[in-house]
């Protein structure tokens, strides 16, 4: 027999999936509490037990949706050997991703406008904004980039990445966009390699 925090974390859990389903095809400003409760087939009284406002399930979902795209990121960065290739690559698979559908609606699209943009670099911090300074140590101590202090330069990139994504989200083809920016983003590290 379930224990009450295994039903409670149960129900938060398909909160949060339905929530995510809706978010992506039909945007924030389109979804409803309603609409929710009935996705995740709760109360709507459920909804509210653990999220007191939208915007608190918005940012559940934008946190999983995050999570996720990290770990894919990974995977796609692993592939490269060299570290600012795999920067490049992570950078290039974060538009590739944010390009389509749900993930790009979520996290391109309603996020900043959603969670204010501090709030939404903040998240974005702790999963793709994480991994630069990583990154950028492994690169310096690879002999691929002079050896300087990571922060200021892991600001500057992600300060770079940041605006990309906010011209992305504002274009008409966040795929095409997302792609010029990717390749624009690859010759700014480029240029960071000790020649």
């Amino acid at each position: 027999m379930a224990t009450q925090a295994e039903r409670r974390e149960k129900t938060r859990a398909a909160i949060v999936k339905a929530a995510r389903r809706i978010f992506g095809e039909r945007g924030f400003a389109a979804a409803t509490m309603d609409g929710i409760a009935a996705g995740a087939r709760v109360a709507k009284g459920a909804v509210y037990h653990h999220f007191a406002t939208k915007e608190a399930v918005f940012e559940a979902v934008f946190e999983q949706v995050s999570l996720d795209l990290v770990a894919d990121l990974d995977r796609i960065s692993r592939a490269e050997n060299d570290p600012l290739a795999a920067m490049a690559a992570g950078t290039q698979g974060y538009f590739a991703a944010c390009s389509k559908g749900p993930t790009g609606q979520i996290i391109l699209r309603d996020g900043p406008a959603v969670l204010g943009w501090e709030r939404w670099r903040e998240i974005d911090a702790k999963h793709f904004g994480g991994k630069f300074p990583r990154a950028l140590a492994a690169a310096m101590d690879a002999g691929v980039i002079a050896k300087q202090p990571i922060e200021p330069l892991a600001r500057l990139l992600l300060g770079a990445v940041t605006e990309a994504a906010v011209a992305v989200s504002a274009g008409p083809d966040i795929g095409k966009t997302g792609t010029d920016y990717a390749r624009a983003f690859r010759s700014l590290l480029d240029a960071l390699r000790v020649k």
